[in-house]
């Protein structure tokens, strides 16, 4: 077996757990959420997932280096940092923000001590990744920004197939934050009702949906974006969403992040106080990790 397959299959299945929200349970919702942020301490969530096939071919393919983008509190960056220095594989990120630096934040700050080689540049020349590649790896294996293509795709699907063995009954609602859209159309592949997308971006639900269907020829599911808790978009938080989080946690024991996971949440349960959902709806929200890019606002996880 090649290391890169016996680092992946050496994990425990990860958890469904409810949600023992007071307004889920007020307005007879039955929430559940995949605790993918518990499946590794650095390669965590919906990276692990997605970078599972990608890192398959790599190595079978014959890399020593990893090549990949990502924003300054990317999740995806920690990841592949962490993987590679997990299976010896060199790592490069090119990082969109000429202004960042390998002390920016606890998040390239992890990817710097990991061994990844940053690399930071300009809005523009980041839109040339082709460019950027052959000017930084030349000889590397390319992992898109977010990791997300078609072996994201296969990993994500997985999950969904793990989640149906683990739940009983219909599933009504899959929910997902989505960043570059990987995890929703490998979400949207295999499950075949409704999936709630949250953006993290300030982006259109058109937008958002494109993001996602580039992935896939076409869904089994339905997909439905709801754009509005963005937050001002990707990395942007205020003090609605850092309350949010502490009460969220004090109520469930369920760490979150203000990036991805706790606009998701948020958005959530204002849709059911809205009354989006029927009464008895069945529902499975999926954690995506990235708790190492947790604000320095936030108080120290606490885990039950």
């Amino acid at each position: 077996m090649s290391k890169v397959v016996r680092f992946w299959e050496n994990t425990a299945q990860t958890p469904i757990q409810i949600v023992e929200a007071p307004i889920f349970i007020e307005l007879d919702l039955r929430v559940y959420i995949k605790r993918d942020d518990l499946i590794h301490a650095y390669i965590s969530g919906n990276k692990w997932r997605k970078l599972k096939y990608n890192l398959i071919e790599a190595e079978k393919s014959g890399f020593q280096t990893l090549l990949t983008f990502g924003g300054a509190f990317s999740n995806h960056i920690a990841a592949v940092a962490a993987a590679g220095k997990a299976l010896d594989f060199d790592t490069i990120g090119i990082i969109r923000g000429e202004e960042l630096n390998p002390d920016s934040n606890p998040t390239l700050q992890f990817a710097a001590k990991c061994g990844m080689k940053l690399h930071f540049v300009g809005r523009t020349a980041y839109r040339n990744k082709e460019i950027l590649a052959h000017l930084y790896g030349r000889d590397a294996f390319v992992i898109p920004e977010g990791g997300s293509n078609q072996w994201a795709v296969q990993g994500v699907a997985e999950m969904v197939e793990e989640v149906k063995d683990q739940l009983d009954g219909k599933i009504d609602y899959f929910c997902t934050a989505l960043g570059t859209g990987g995890t929703a159309a490998g979400i949207v592949s295999t499950f075949e009702d409704d999936v709630l997308v949250f953006p993290s971006l300030k982006i259109s639900s058109e937008e958002a949906a494109q993001l996602v269907l580039t992935h896939i020829p076409e869904p089994k599911g339905r997909l439905k974006v709801i754009e509005k808790y963005h937050f001002g978009g990707y990395g942007k938080m205020n003090n609605t969403l850092l309350e949010f989080i502490c009460e969220f946690e004090t109520q469930t024991g369920i760490p979150l992040e203000q990036v991805y996971t706790a606009k998701m949440m948020y958005g959530l349960v204002e849709l059911a106080k809205e009354g989006f959902f029927k009464p008895g709806t069945q529902m499975v929200v999926l954690h995506t990790g990235g708790l190492q890019g947790r604000s320095e606002l936030l108080p120290p996880i606490k885990r039950k």
